[in-house]
């Protein structure tokens, strides 16, 4: 089955809900980038949670995440956009950790000293970027904390991957849910019973459950599904972005890069695309490289 997320009004209108099934694109993430159970948990459910806000938006308009606890792992970034197309990877993937019930010990290798940091290119002049500080490393709790403290959005957030013992991703999902003005205490009561009530969203899409019975497991009905929205794991690299950036290192750094008559290689942090250079293609760069910079 396809990953993709459903986008719902619920409450009379007065709770927004998206939620995604996400298996395919994050167990392609996992095999780009190699990465270890806990590694794979964590960039799982930043990579979720990023095409879900990436439909938040429309148009050209773009997301970017970056997250750095200091643990283990590095730091995490992901890109998304509206289109349902979501990319990312993890400073150091081949790390893993788990509880002492047996749990994937995301906690502990992202960390909890740092931020959360959300970039969001809207296609108009400036670029914002909005920070939260990271309460438990586990990623869910963190976006939600984000929404609140830098959007003044109270927002319930849900986040599961769950890992074959072959490394491979078994189920991964989530949900959104914000509350918009006019939500009634009484509304935001009954959702906080439902979603108590739930089980993890990796056990339900694991026990099949598709976005929309994650939407109805939480409004028990009292909902709208407005739009869906295939998603994917897309890397948008390419050979002439590369190109431009060895050329933006200038033309001193491009000169001695050509003395040393060798060809580079490049790679793509995101899809681990590698880009060859030759010596000409160097100097082939070298006009650009002198009006860039000197």
């Amino acid at each position: 089955m396809s990953d993709y997320l459903v986008k719902a009004y619920a409450f009379n209108g007065t709770v927004r809900l998206y939620a995604a099934s996400t298996t395919v694109l994050v167990d392609e993430a996992r095999r780009i980038h190699d990465t270890f159970p806990a590694a794979t948990a964590a960039l799982g459910r930043t990579l979720t949670a990023a095409a879900i806000m990436g439909a938040m938006y429309k148009g050209d308009q773009t997301i970017s995440i970056r997250i750095d606890g200091g643990g283990p792992l590095g730091g995490i970034v992901v890109t998304a956009d509206a289109y349902g197309n979501v990319r990312g990877y993890v400073g150091h993937p081949h790390v893993h950790g788990s509880t002492n019930d047996g749990k994937l010990a995301v906690g502990f290798v992202v960390g909890n000293n740092g931020f959360i940091h959300v970039t969001k290119n809207l296609n108009i002049q400036n670029i914002f970027t909005s920070s939260a500080e990271l309460q438990t490393g586990e990623i869910a709790e963190d976006f939600a904390y984000y929404f609140l403290m830098s959007e003044q959005i109270p927002a319930a957030v849900g986040l599961g991957i769950l890992v074959e013992t072959d490394n491979a991703v078994r189920s991964a999902g989530g949900f959104i849910l914000q509350a918009m003005p006019g939500a009634k205490p009484e509304t935001i009561d009954k959702i906080e019973a439902n979603i108590k009530a739930m089980r993890p969203v990796s056990d339900l899409i694991d026990a099949g459950f598709t976005p929309e019975m994650i939407v109805r497991e939480i409004t028990k009905g009292d909902h709208e599904i407005v739009e869906r929205l295939e998603l994917h794991y897309h890397c948008d690299c390419d050979r002439e972005r590369f190109a431009a950036g060895i050329a933006s290192l200038g033309a001193k750094e491009l000169e001695e890069m050509i003395d040393e008559g060798k060809p580079i290689e490049t790679v793509c942090h995101f899809c681990s695309k590698k880009y060859e250079f030759s010596v000409d293609d160097l100097k082939s760069f070298l006009p650009v490289a002198s009006t860039l910079k000197s």
